[in-house]
Parts: structure tokens; C-alpha cells; sequence
């Protein structure tokens, strides 16, 4: 049935009220240019229904190793060679001059081989040092762009020059998410690069990251949102109107919006646009019940490090990470920075590896004690990495030529070192793994073709790795 009068179509309406600007609103909800082209899908996605809810669970484009994804964003780029890229030769030669006839530092910290794999981690990460037989380090990545917020954007979508899906985005576009009360995809204090980083761009708008920082991941006591705390999420409780009449309100949206058009075609996106306000009044009860940390165990909460006021804050974020991948949702994004040390290397990047360090490891051996880890993908990295030499001796700059990343569980080797920069750490020269690479590898896992994952815009056909991109096949359990 019309509710408009005369036979006066909704879109007709949009499309005339206040100049059109209602219809403008409508096409940028529902993505009017898009198409869903998940190729090499015949059949409906596993768990899809009648009503087309984007956030189904679908079927992948073969069996993943995970399920779901940790990405722990470090911003600012932590130094390589003072962390997981063991260098002699850049011990032996500190005082002369590099490449760019700069004075070449030493890394201050001793490197030591760890756990059965023996592999070479710094003395700045005590307690993950402990988890090395999980860790794959990819010491030879690279990315094209020397500067931060492109190379964080390119870290994130791909490409540093376009708008373009996130990881996160792309990774939900194509598989959905196991629990329908939450947000597929969650950041936790999400990284600068404004919303690209966590944003859909041309998918529609309900694959985009909900983000999620500010006071409520810094209060000491329990209680974050809902409990003790009170709900402390911004925006997701509407004081003005009861549940009853809110139900009412959103019955009445989807009216307008399940319908025909008045025999127009339907519009593809429109589902997406409702199943957000759906999304919505499902999670103000359910996330902040999630958020909640008062019913954790005193052991575990000392075991991430929530009551030291060093690791405090990152230690929150860690286990509710891992409480959200734990209910099902499928990515969960968690930055902490700054990692530039241009200057003060000594004093500030042990006191940044610090905050990070018992969290992390708390992290891994949680999923691990709760058999999660296996088909949790947990990704650990900055944007790019340091210099071996530095312009003041207490410093190192940009380097996006040769850095590394580490990943453990879902499905990757641990205990494990793939590719390898030159001898002083400038430039990545064996095994070299780019940024395409990289994505492509983490969408494999999850199950998904980086090939075959694409979306219909503007004329083509986009994919998160371009037209480039392999496999990394040797760091794959």
C-alpha cells in the first residue's frame, strides 16, 4: 500500500521535497551506484533470508583458516630493528655512516632467541617474547608511501591515493557476522587518517567500522557501559522516546522502505541503510552488557595488566577485544600510538612497548586457554617502520622500504620468520611481501578470494588489492 496520497510515489516525493535534497540523503543511504558481485557465489550466502540482511553470515569462497580477525594498529611506526628485526651487522657498525650518510644507531636493547622456535625477539617485549611459538614475523614488508597518513591509508584500504573500503570493511562485505545484536566490526580507538581507516566508502554504509574510544576505555573501575558505570557509549540510547514507541518508529521506517516503489525496480542498498537502524536498537542492549568488565576474574584482569596504570588502557581494549570476537564479531580493530621516534628513542619507545607488551600476551594466551586463537587471526604492526640510522643519535626516521609485521594464530605458522631486509634493515630484499600481498594473505585465511571479492561502482569492478597482489603461501600452516 502507497501511505503517500494520490498514488505520489515515495521516490517522486524524495526527489522533489526541499530541491530533491531528501533523495540525495535516500541515494547515498542505499548506494544507489553499487552492486554486490561477490563472484563465484551462485547461491544464496549460508544464513541469508527473505529479508536480505546484509550482516548474514555467507558462505566463503573456500574453507578459512579463520574466522574472525585482531588487527592491534600500532600508529606511528615502531621501529624493526629494535624490536623484531635482529641485526648484528648494525651492532657491529653504529657510529658510521649509512646509506644516507648519516650516523648509523645501534639498537640499545639486547635480542635474544626465544621459545622452541628460537626466534629473535628484543629484550622491549619481555612477556610476548614468551608467546614466540605463536608469532609469524613478516620481516620484509613494504608499502609505497614514506608518510603517515597515506601509508596509514594505504595499511588500511589499499590504496593511499583513492577512497576506498577498509580491511575491515571488506573483510565484513564478505563473509558477514555470527552475532546480529552487535557490530560486525569494531574499533577501538580507532587510528588517525580520518574515517577512511575504519570507513566503507562506495560498500554500503552498514559495513563500515563502528568506532568506539574516548572516556569509556579509560575508566579505572568496572562498569565501562551498562552495570555499575551506566551506559557510557555515546549515541546509542535515545532518553527521549521509550522502547515501545522507538519498536513503532522503526516498524514504520522499514514500511517505507521494504516496499515496492509503487512498481519501481527496489532498490539494492535500502537493506543495508534499515538493517543500520535495525543494528542499532538491537545493540543498546547488548553491547553495553558486552562492555562490561565487572564480571571478569580478578586473575584475569591482572593477567592483561587492566589495574597498572601503564597498561591500563591498552589492556581494556585487548580484552574486550576479546570478548567481542568471543560473542561473534567478525573483525575488531584496536590502535595505540604514537610510535614516531624521530626523537627520544631511548626513553619513549620502551615506555610505548611497555603499555603494549603484557596485553598482548595476555591477549594471545586468553585465546589460546579458550580455543580461539586457532581461528582468531591476530595481526600486530604500524604503518611502516624506522631508519637504522637516525639525525640526531637518539632517532629514526620513515622507512617504508623494509619493516615488519607479525600475525599469530588462524592458520599461520608460528614460531616462524618470513623474508628478511639487508643487513643494516633499510630495505626489504628476500622474500619481499607488499602491502597487496599482505591483504591478500589475510583475506585467504579468512577464507576469501582477494580475486573474486569485489564490488560493482562507478563502471568496474573494485577489489581491495587492485589488480595486484599473491599469496603468501609459506607463512600458511
Amino acid at each position: 500500500m502507497n501511505p503517500l496520497p494520490n498514488g505520489f510515489s515515495r521516490r517522486s516525493w524524495l526527489q522533489t521535497a526541499s530541491a530533491g535534497f531528501g533523495y540525495v540523503a535516500f541515494a547515498g543511504l542505499s548506494s544507489l551506484q553499487g552492486k554486490d558481485t561477490l563472484q563465484g557465489r551462485d547461491t544464496p550466502p549460508e544464513g541469508a533470508t527473505g529479508s536480505g540482511n546484509p550482516l548474514q553470515p555467507k558462505t566463503p569462497h573456500h574453507r578459512g583458516r579463520a574466522k574472525r580477525v585482531i588487527f592491534l594498529c600500532m600508529q606511528g611506526g615502531p621501529s624493526h630493528v629494535d624490536t623484531f628485526d635482529y641485526k648484528p651487522e648494525l651492532i657491529a657498525a653504529a657510529g658510521k655512516k649509512g646509506k644516507f650518510a648519516r650516523a648509523l644507531l645501534a639498537p640499545q636493547w639486547k635480542f635474544s632467541q626465544r621459545g622452541k622456535s628460537g626466534l629473535w625477539i628484543s629484550d622491549l617485549f619481555p612477556s610476548l617474547a614468551k608467546e614466540a611459538d605463536e608469532l609469524c614475523l613478516i620481516r620484509s614488508m613494504h608499502c609505497d608511501q614514506p608518510v603517515h597518513p597515506r601509508a596509514m591509508t594505504q595499511m588500511h584500504t589499499g590504496n593511499a591515493q583513492f577512497v576506498r573500503p577498509s580491511l575491515g570493511a571488506w573483510t565484513l562485505y564478505g563473509l558477514g557476522t555470527e552475532n546480529q545484536n552487535l557490530p560486525g566490526f569494531i574499533a577501538l580507538n580507532p587510528p588517525g587518517g580520518g574515517g577512511q581507516t575504519i570507513g566503507s566508502a562506495f560498500l554500503p554504509a552498514v559495513y563500515q567500522g563502528t568506532s568506539i574510544g574516548g572516556p569509556q576505555l579509560r575508566r579505572p573501575g568496572a562498569g565501562l557501559a551498562g552495570g555499575a558505570g551506566g551506559n557510557q557509549i555515546p549515541d546509542l540510547t535515545n532518553p527521549r522516546i521509550t522502547d515501545k514507541g522507538q519498536r513503532r518508529q522503526l516498524d514504520f521506517v522499514q514500511k517505507l522502505n521494504r516496499g515496492q516503489l509503487d512498481g519501481e525496480l527496489p532498490q539494492p542498498g535500502v537493506e543495508g541503510a534499515i538493517e543500520s537502524l535495525e543494528l542499532a536498537f538491537r545493540m543498546q542492549d547488548a553491547l553495553p552488557e558486552l562492555m562490561d568488565l565487572s564480571n571478569e576474574s580478578k586473575a584475569t584482569l591482572d593477567a592483561y595488566g587492566v589495574n597498572d596504570a601503564t597498561t591500563q588502557r591498552f589492556a581494556r581494549q585487548c580484552l574486550l577485544a576479546r570478548r567481542f570476537v568471543e560473542a561473534g564479531v567478525r573483525f575488531v580493530e584496536i590502535s595505540h600510538g604514537n610510535w614516531d621516534h624521530h626523537l627520544q628513542l631511548s626513553s619513549q619507545l620502551p615506555q610505548r612497548c611497555r603499555e603494549v607488551d603484557q596485553p598482548i600476551a595476555a591477549l594471545l594466551a586468553d585465546l589460546r586457554q579458550r580455543r580461539l586463537l586457532d581461528e582468531t587471526l591476530v595481526i600486530w604492526g604500524g604503518e611502516f617502520g624506522r631508519t637504522p640510522d637516525g639525525p640526531n643519535g637518539d632517532g629514526r626516521d620513515h622507512n617504508n622500504k623494509g619493516y615488519t609485521l607479525w600475525m599469530a594464530g588462524g592458520g599461520v605458522r608460528g614460531g616462524f620468520s618470513y623474508g628478511a631486509t639487508d643487513p643494516l634493515g633499510y630495505e626489504a630484499v628476500e622474500d619481499r611481501c607488499h602491502i597487496h600481498d599482505w591483504h591478500a594473505t589475510i583475506l585467504h585465511l579468512m577464507g576469501l578470494d582477494h580475486t573474486r571479492l569485489t564490488y560493482r561502482y562507478a563502471g568496474r569492478d573494485f577489489r581491495l588489492t587492485d589488480v595486484y597482489g599473491q599469496v603468501v603461501e609459506k607463512i600458511i600452516a
